[in-house]
Formats: structure tokens, sequence, C-alpha cells
């Protein structure tokens, strides 16, 4: 086996297993969670476990009792809430430097969690109101980017001013 399938095979195992240790049990760190994967067979640098993590779409969230833990997203969630929600999205814009989402009375938060939820790259995060939700670009990312990114999110690549 070449050098390349190798470090590619060894990356899929590491992260299956980063999957299953998430899924068994709350990790409240990466140290901790580096030290569950050597316990495993897996040595690995903080880094390669940070670049790990962002591609599995791993994030910290809160926990219902307090503190913090990691948590995978849902496997369904992204096509789910983007078919869902898109029929409640009546327009996207932007500004230049923020995104507005106009949605039907009383859906902003639907959409806000979708987006939350999908955890595209181009989302740095979103506010909602009512029927209103501002969604701030990523750095690097700009806000007509975004726009062209959520207009593909809800729309399925139709586009609307």
């Amino acid at each position: 086996m070449n050098v390349a399938r190798e470090e590619e095979h060894g990356t899929r195992a590491r992260r299956a297993a980063i999957r299953q240790l998430l899924s068994e049990r709350r990790v409240a760190t990466q140290g901790a969670l580096r030290a569950l994967l050597v316990r495993a067979g897996y040595h690995v640098t903080q880094g390669t476990l940070s670049r790990d993590l962002a591609a599995l779409g791993a994030r910290r969230a809160p926990l219902p009792g307090g503190g913090m833990a990691y948590e995978l997203p849902a496997p369904s969630s992204t096509p789910w809430a983007a078919e869902t929600v898109g029929s409640l999205v009546t327009r996207v814009r932007d500004n230049g430097s923020l995104v507005v989402v106009n949605a039907r009375p009383g859906a902003a938060s639907a959409v806000a969690l979708a987006l939350d939820q999908a955890r595209l790259p181009e989302v740095l995060g979103s506010i909602a109101g009512d029927d209103t939700v501002f969604v701030a670009p990523s750095q690097g990312t700009g806000a007509a980017r975004l726009r062209q990114r959520l207009d593909e999110f809800f729309f399925k690549k139709e586009k609307r001013e």
C-alpha cells in the first residue's frame, strides 16, 4: 500500500473511531478525546484532531445539566431542513455585509435552526426574529457569496431577487 493510501485509510479509521467515541459518551474537551483515542491506539496531534472534528462537523454544545460536550450533526438534518424550510423562505438579500433571509410570519426561528444544523462553512452565525433572519458570513466569505449559497440551499439553485 502506498503512503497516500495508508494515510487516507488511517484518517478514515481515526474519524470512525472519533464518531464512535462521541456517540458512546460525553466528551468535553479535545484533550479528553485525544486521551480516549490514544487508549484506542490512535496517536494524533491536537492540530490533526481539530481538523478531524471540523471535517466531521463536530461542535461543542451545552449539556442540559450544565457544561459542554462535543456532538456530531444528525446525518439527515441538512436534507430535511433544506427541503422543509425552503418553502418558508420568501426572499434572500444582502447589503454587502450581512444577509437577510425573509420568511413567512413566525418561521424565522425554524429557518435559523436549519442553518445551524446545516453547518454551512459560509455561515458564521444567525439571529432570528419573527419573520427575518440576519446571517453573518464567515471570515473570508463575502455577503454576496453567502447570499448565493443560501439561494442554493433554500431554493435548490433557483434564483430569486
